[in-house]
């Protein structure tokens, strides 16, 4: 029973995280990434956390694996966004100046 629930909630989830992301406009795009790489960070130290724990108990291999896959995929999410983030402001700022320089 609680395997069905939990399914349920993955599913209405992400038709939700879809119809959410969908419907936000272009301009704030920036600022809904931002936050998104905060969350993603939560992510990562929630990663960290749960790994420390599998180093107590031997024999756990396939925890440790996937947590390490946990650290290191969350992480690249991370860097990754705050690279678009960056770039994406990089392009505001480069507009602004060429107004500038035309005024």
């Amino acid at each position: 029973m609680m395997e069905i629930i939990l399914v349920f909630v993955l599913i209405l989830a992400s038709f939700l995280g879809f119809e959410l992301i969908s419907k936000v406009p272009s301009q704030l795009h920036t600022p809904l990434m931002s936050g998104s790489n905060a969350i993603s960070g939560i992510t990562v130290v929630g990663a960290i956390l749960s790994l420390t724990g599998t180093f107590v108990v031997e024999g756990e291999v396939v925890r440790i694996v996937l947590g390490t896959l946990s650290v290191f995929f969350a992480t690249i999410n991370v860097v990754g966004g705050y690279m678009v983030t960056d770039r994406m402001l990089s392009m505001f700022t480069a507009a602004k100046k060429k107004e500038d320089q035309h005024d």
